[in-house]
């Protein structure tokens, strides 16, 4: 490596000083810096961590950081480890008996698998698209051990941070030989249960954006309906879910096609849902295929284009919410192509939940 080469990557090892306060407060929340950040969202730029005091859980407040690699956290670790935290979560919420690994990329899942294997849950995660997953932030509900450590220093696998509830003592000992990696031990309950006020900030230029944190309602057979000719199966239906709620925290436009253990593409943060679609299944082609898939769209299908699309490829049921005025078109074509079609509400109910996230 040339002398100019070696200057240039200098400035994403560099920390940036920052002289922010030690508290801040929200109305009657209080915020105290955890941590110094190595820089902001680009090189040159101070960043810093606050926890919130009534935090509990885990959730960001309750981390521990046990190696800090070569460079220490950055803002965007940060975010990706929320979100994987936040999908984790989720999910053991639903899956109460299995292994979770979320695997995330500048803030959108790459990869997610569920299992009862530790090393192989990883791995189903992984290879659900490792060109993506390539400089990742690692999300687990369940503690490394020595093989799963092995599996995560392999060669020609890069891994920015392992967040976990725990790690055994030979786990850390292996993962230390990987000098740059941040390993984060999560603060956890049994029930894996997370507290703080429950609503999301945003910053914009002269103001402050506030919402309440959204939570997806679509957890069990109980909360679809299915508009199509063909029935799902059961099988879908469970792949449905699954899918649907990796969409929840999918940046939109957002298009997740799997099974009912794992992700095979995901199309995020497109200006059209085709496009999602195209990109979903683009990427599935790099690992396990989009055949025999179902396709979760967070929120309406507006043209037969996606259905098509699917069609084409091998997918057998699209879980999405209704409200497009060609509603009845889409499913139509659905039933052209014997697809089932998954709503977003209970039977009965008239408005389909829709999980639009722009983080």
């Amino acid at each position: 490596m040339d002398k100019t080469s070696k200057e240039d990557r200098k400035q994403y090892r560099t920390s940036v000083k920052e002289e922010f306060p030690d508290t801040l407060r929200f109305g009657k929340r209080k915020f105290k810096k955890k941590l110094p950040l190595r820089y902001g969202e680009n090189p040159g730029y101070s960043a810093a961590f606050y926890s919130e005091k009534e935090a509990s859980g885990p959730n960001m407040a309750t981390m521990e950081v046990l190696q800090e690699g070569t460079k220490g956290l950055s803002y965007i670790n940060i975010g990706d480890m929320d979100l994987g935290q936040r999908l984790i979560k989720k999910l053991t919420d639903i899956y109460k008996n299995n292994l979770i690994c979320v695997l995330i990329k500048h803030e959108i899942p790459s990869g997610v698998a569920r299992g009862e294997s530790p090393g192989k849950t990883f791995e189903k995660a992984w290879n659900c698209d490792s060109l993506s997953n390539f400089g990742s932030v690692d999300v687990f509900n369940y503690q490394i051990t020595e093989q799963v450590a092995e599996l995560l220093v392999e060669k020609g696998k890069n891994i920015e941070v392992v967040y976990a509830p725990d790690f055994t003592s030979e786990a850390l000992e292996v993962l230390s030989s990987r000098k740059p990696l941040r390993l984060v031990k999560m603060g956890t309950t049994p029930e894996m249960k997370a507290s703080d006020n429950g609503l999301e900030f945003k910053r914009v230029a002269g103001g402050l954006l506030i919402q309440k944190r959204f939570d997806s309602k679509i957890t069990s057979l109980e909360s679809i309906d299915v508009v199509s000719e063909r029935k799902a199966t059961q099988e879908e239906i469970e792949a449905a879910i699954f899918n649907w709620n990796i969409a929840c925290f999918t940046r939109s436009n957002a298009i997740v096609i799997g099974k009912e253990d794992k992700v095979h593409g995901i199309g995020s943060g497109q200006r059209s849902r085709i496009d999602a679609a195209e990109t979903a299944i683009r990427y599935s082609k790099r690992g396990y295929g989009p055949e025999g898939c179902v396709m979760a769209s967070d929120a309406f299908i507006p043209f037969t284009d996606v259905v098509e699309l699917a069609a084409r490829n091998g997918i057998k049921a699209i879980i999405y919410p209704l409200g497009s005025i060609r509603d009845q078109d889409v499913i139509d074509k659905a039933n052209e192509h014997n697809i089932a079609m998954i709503i977003t509400r209970r039977p009965g109910e008239k408005d389909s939940e829709r999980c639009f996230l722009h983080r």
